[in-house]
């Protein structure tokens, strides 16, 4: 019944779908097997993407010639560009989707991808010989063979959900958990544990008041997440959110259930996520604030359902419905169902390598929730990845690697495999330590090339970003040898404000004084204007950008060369840590587990310290 595939993916997450769609255009026959076709790139929890540094992820998925920015772009309902007050290496696209609108697209997109078959079962078991995965074993019996298989489990790994005293098996809100692939893997050597997400009650929108609300709309300008031209709703077509706040009788009231809460009365082992805490951990964790802010979200369209943003619960569900009457603007509200607590499976990632393959079993390859992150651009991008490596490792053609100083998706990756995570891990700009150099502005310029040559990217895309480079490089020239005169732009000066111009100086040093801009420049000079035309919106922001934090840039291109030297110092996998007395026990212990390939990433496990860098390099003759 099924041929042998080059690769098989199994689920159909964020991270399946682009696991499938990477190896399919770069060339593998996959097969994409999914417990529900109706549920293809399902947006479990919240119906948005993007946000602080997930949309970078998302743009660099963009660069690198995955599909999750297209989809977003053609199924947004809302876009905002966050922290825009802020410096270029802040800003973070984010936008509002349409969630039925958003699966149906990643559908169609993969229904189009050539080389991508779909099957509907579960896989309960994986097909092992000599330390090497070749297949799958479903739960209708099949045996599908393969010559390398990719594992998104989401949240559907033993899943258990919980809401107050009531709890039953489920990846999600009535769909089925998966079993079998956990149990088979400890069983041969693998380390498997708990953790814990959660999501918050979905409400009828026409039984809210939105005029006790603080209104938030959408950006004026659609910049969206793709390099490519897609197609977008006009600033016109946005829907709004709305804003409005818990009180201290909300939380009184929540309280009420905490005898009953699953995590309170230890019914849930698996540890939730830090930065995103459930309603009833806030208030325990922040016993000292009186409110809490909740982001009302449309969920399409064509729906009313609406999504609280930040009211994530387990309690039981008449706790749930009673505390949310007593939040302004939802007096009347009534309930779509409660929101619930989810218990899942996950290998903690310091089993991977680079390329997201497993130590313990070659050609096999995790990605996303299973690899311990919560969110669906985090997934995503380890999707794209372990799609793209579990391609060229068929082909015995080396791994794809993203550095930490090339893009968030290096940075995710190494702190995965070389920390580890006990708790859902989040993506933040903060965990980017050369964060001015990966900006979101610049993914296309960052990446594009190096996924233009081993195949995936499209010659249209590298071509756009060809063009992209060498007009900036143009541009910077003609900032460089232009001088504005005093009369055309001191007018403008004063509204910034910014000291007037005593004689003619250079563009290129004008745009270096704080606030002062180069679109409202050529706003302010019709010469100006004349020469900067030809240009798009994109070149003169890429453009201002790099004129304006040269230096900053430089120095960070500085230290990034600096600090590659110990990336560049390969440890043989032969490598005997035993041997070394002089390490700490503690050092030891994580080299031993972890087998870092490189100085630089054993320098960046926790718990090691220099001096045990140091005493590597000694050994190793450097």
């Amino acid at each position: 019944m099924f041929q042998k595939y080059d690769v098989i993916v199994a689920g159909a997450g964020h991270a399946g779908c682009e696991a499938a769609a990477a190896a399919a255009n770069l060339g593998s026959k996959v097969l994409l097997i999914t417990m529900n076709m109706q549920t293809i790139a399902q947006m479990s929890c919240n119906p948005a993407m993007g946000g602080i540094a997930k949309g970078q992820i998302v743009r660099e998925i963009d660069a690198l010639g995955g599909y999750s920015g297209i989809v977003t772009d053609e199924s947004m309902i809302q876009f905002r560009m966050l922290n825009k007050s802020k410096g270029p290496a802040m800003w973070s696209p984010r936008a509002q989707s349409d969630r039925n609108l958003f699966a149906n697209k990643w559908r169609e997109m993969l229904e189009h991808t050539p080389n991508v078959d779909f099957y509907q079962d579960t896989v309960s078991s994986l097909m092992i010989k000599g330390g090497r995965a070749c297949g799958v074993v479903t739960g209708l019996g099949h045996e599908i063979a393969s010559d390398a298989v990719v594992i998104t489990s989401g949240t559907f790994l033993n899943g258990v959900i919980h809401i107050g005293e009531k709890q039953f098996g489920g990846g999600r809100m009535a769909e089925k958990a998966a079993t079998g692939i956990t149990e088979q893997l400890v069983s041969i050597g693998f380390e498997s544990d708990r953790l814990k997400t959660g999501t918050p009650p979905r409400i009828d929108g026409r039984s809210l008041d939105y005029s006790k609300m603080e209104e938030q709309k959408g950006d004026e300008e659609m910049v969206g997440f793709s390099f490519l031209d897609t197609k977008k709703i006009t600033p016109e077509q946005q829907r709004s959110c709305f804003i409005t706040y818990t009180n201290p009788e909300v939380h009184d009231m929540l309280k009420t259930g905490f005898d009953k809460s699953p995590m309170y009365q230890g019914r849930i082992e698996g540890v939730g996520p830090r930065y995103c805490p459930s309603i009833e951990d806030k208030i325990n964790r922040f016993a000292e604030r009186e409110r809490h802010q909740l982001f009302v979200e449309p969920e399409g369209f064509n729906t009313v359902e609406i999504y609280v943003n930040g009211f994530s619960t387990s309690l039981p569900e008449e706790v749930q419905h009673t505390a949310l009457k007593m939040v302004p603007g939802f007096e009347q509200c009534k309930m779509f169902r409660p929101g619930y607590a989810i218990e899942y499976d996950y290998f903690p990632p310091t089993q991977l390598t680079y390329s997201l393959e497993t130590k313990g079993v070659s050609n096999l390859f995790f990605a996303g929730q299973i690899n311990g992150t919560t969110g669906y651009e985090e997934a995503a991008c380890q999707g794209l990845m372990a799609g793209i490596n579990a391609h060229l490792k068929v082909r015995e053609e080396a791994p794809f690697i993203l550095k930490r100083s090339e893009a968030y998706i290096g940075v995710l990756i190494d702190d995965l495999i070389s920390k580890g995570t006990d708790e859902p891990y989040r993506m933040f700009t903060s965990r980017a330590e050369y964060r001015t150099l990966l900006r979101q502005d610049n993914a296309d310029l960052r990446l594009t090339e190096r996924s233009y040559r081993i195949g995936l990217a499209s010659k249209e895309r590298m071509d756009k970003v060809a063009a992209k480079q060498s007009n900036v490089e143009l541009l910077k020239g003609i900032l460089k040898d232009y001088f504005a005169e005093p009369e055309e732009i001191n007018a403008y000066l004063e509204t910034v404000p910014s000291a007037p111009l005593l004689k003619k100086q250079r563009i290129n040093q004008l745009l270096l004084r704080p606030g002062v801009g180069l679109s409202a420049m050529q706003k302010a000079s019709d010469k100006l204007d004349q020469l900067l035309e030809p240009y798009d919106e994109d070149t003169l922001q890429q453009t201002e950008i790099q004129v304006k934090y040269d230096a900053y840039i430089t120095k960070e291109k500085e230290l990034v060369d600096k600090l590659n030297t110990l990336d560049q110092l390969i440890i043989p996998d032969s490598f005997d840590y035993a041997k070394i007395v002089s390490l700490s026990n503690e050092a030891r212990q994580k080299f031993l587990k972890i087998r870092p390939t490189t100085l630089g990433q054993a320098s960046r496990i926790s718990g090691v310290n220099p001096s045990d860098v140091q005493i590597l390099m000694v050994y190793m003759g450097r």
